[in-house]
C-alpha cells in the first residue's frame, strides 16, 4: 500500500537526522538508533521530530520505498519498523522475516484500534489470517479506484460497474492520458477486476487474459507508469485518468488547489470487486531496537499523532479517536471509510508463493513488452 501533500520527509526530520549523524560521527550522541522504513510521502512532516522529543533516548533514521515489491529485496538490511501492506505481511510471516509483537507495550493500540481490523480476512488461509495482528498493527488503509477529470472523461453518476469504470484505462480514445501504478498487484488487479475476475485468481486462462490486456494497453495507450509522480501528473492536468489509492485522491485535490487548476474536476470512483488495502507496522526479525520499535508504533497511535498523519497523507486512519476528530466530509465518505456493505464488495490481496511467483512473471512480461 502511499503519499502526502508536501515533502517526502519533513525538513525538521531531515535536520534532526543530519544533526544526529554529525553527533554520531564524533561519538557524542548516546541515543539509540531507530531505523524506520516506510512508503514515500507517508508521514506528517513533523512526526519524527515529535517522536524524538517525546522519546529523547532515540535518534530516528528514516528511509522510504515506493512499493511492496521494491521494499522486499531490501529486507536483508536492518530496519526496526517497516510498513508493508497486509498481503506482504502474510508473506513475511510465512518466511519468518518479521517477529511477534508484545501488545502489553502497545496501550494506545489496544485502546484506539478500530475493532473492524480484528475481523479482516487478511489471508486465504484462516489460520494465517488469525496470526496477522500478532505481527502487525494497521497504520493507514485505502481502497483502489479510478481518479479522473470529469471535464475530460464521462462516467455515469454513481456507477460501481468495474468493466465500465476501468474501461477508461483501456480505451484507446484516452491514449497518452492515463496513469497506471508501477506496482504488480495493483495493475494486475485492475486488469482482472475489469475482466470480471477475482484479483487473487490463479486460473491460468484468466491470468493470460489479464496479461494480454496489459500488454495491449502498454502498446496502444502508452500509459504513464509510476506511483508518487502520478499525483503530480493528475494535478497538473497532464493525465485525464489514473488508477489511484483513495488517499491519493485527497492528495491530488490538495495539489490542484495549490496549483490553482480550477478547470480540473477530479473525481474518484470505486468499482465493485476492487481492492482495499491495509498498510501495517511490523518489526523485522533482524531488528536491533525491539523496545524502540514498540515505542514508535505506540506513539503513532496517539490520537493527535494519528490524526496529523491521516490528514497530511490523505489515507484512512484505523484509530477510532482520530477518526472522530476528522472533518465529517472525509470520515463520512464511503470511498475513504467504506461501510460494511461496501467492504463486502471488495477484496484484499492474498499472498502465497504461487501467487507471488505467477504474478511477478506476468508483471515482468508486461514491463519487458514493447
Amino acid at each position: 500500500m502511499k503519499r502526502g501533500v508536501k515533502k517526502l520527509i519533513s525538513t525538521a526530520a531531515v535536520l534532526s537526522m543530519t544533526a544526529a549523524a554529525m553527533l554520531g560521527s564524533t561519538g557524542c550522541d548516546s541515543r539509540q538508533e531507530l531505523i524506520i522504513y516506510n512508503w514515500g510521502e507517508y508521514i506528517a512532516e513533523d512526526t519524527i521530530q515529535k517522536f524524538e522529543e517525546a522519546y529523547p533516548q532515540y535518534k530516528v533514521i528514516y528511509r522510504t520505498f515506493e512499493t511492496n515489491e521494491t521494499m522486499y529485496p531490501n529486507l536483508d538490511n536492518t530496519y526496526d519498523v517497516i510498513v508493508p501492506s497486509e498481503y506482504m505481511v502474510c508473506r513475511l510471516i510465512n518466511e519468518e522475516r518479521i517477529q511477534p509483537l508484545d501488545w502489553s507495550m502497545l496501550p494506545n493500540v489496544t485502546q484506539y484500534m478500530d475493532p473492524i481490523f480484528n475481523d479482516v480476512q487478511y489471508a486465504q488461509d484462516p489460520s494465517l489470517s488469525a496470526e496477522v495482528l500478532d505481527y502487525a498493527i494497521p497504520y493507514l488503509y485505502c481502497t483502489v479506484g479510478l481518479v479522473y477529470d470529469a471535464n475530460k472523461i464521462d462516467l455515469p453518476e454513481g456507477t460501481t460497474d468495474a468493466s465500465e469504470i476501468w474501461d477508461v484505462l483501456f480505451n484507446e480514445a484516452n491514449a497518452g492520458e492515463i496513469g497506471m501504478y508501477d506496482a504488480m498487484r495493483e495493475s494486475i488487479g485492475v486488469a482482472l477486476n475489469y475482466l470480471g475476475y477475482s484479483i487473487n485468481t490463479m486460473d491460468e486462462g484468466q491470468l493470460d487474459e489479464a496479461l494480454e490486456l496489459l500488454i495491449s494497453q502498454k502498446a496502444d495507450l502508452s500509459p504513464a507508469y509510476g506511483v508518487d509522480n502520478l499525483k503530480d501528473k493528475m494535478a497538473s492536468g497532464e493525465l485525464a485518468a489514473s488508477v489511484a489509492w483513495s488517499g491519493d485522491h485527497i492528495v491530488m485535490l490538495d495539489r490542484i488547489d495549490e496549483l490553482g487548476n480550477d478547470d480540473i474536476d477530479l473525481q474518484f470512483v470505486l468499482p465493485e470487486g476492487s481492492n482495499w488495502s491495509v498498510d501495517m507496522m511490523c518489526i523485522p526479525t533482524n531488528a536491533r531496537n525491539y523496545e524502540g520499535a514498540h515505542d514508535f508504533i505506540n506513539f503513532m497511535y496517539d490520537p493527535q499523532i494519528a490524526l496529523d498523519n491521516c490528514e497530511y497523507v490523505g489515507y484512512s486512519t484505523p484509530n477510532t479517536a482520530a477518526k472522530e476528530m476528522l472533518d465529517p466530509e472525509i470520515s463520512g465518505n464511503i470511498y475513504y471509510y467504506p461501510t460494511a456493505e461496501v467492504f463486502a464488495t471488495l477484496e484484499v490481496y492474498y499472498s502465497s508463493s504461487e501467487i507471488e511467483e505467477r504474478y511477478t512473471e506476468i508483471w515482468n512480461t508486461v514491463k519487458a513488452s514493447a
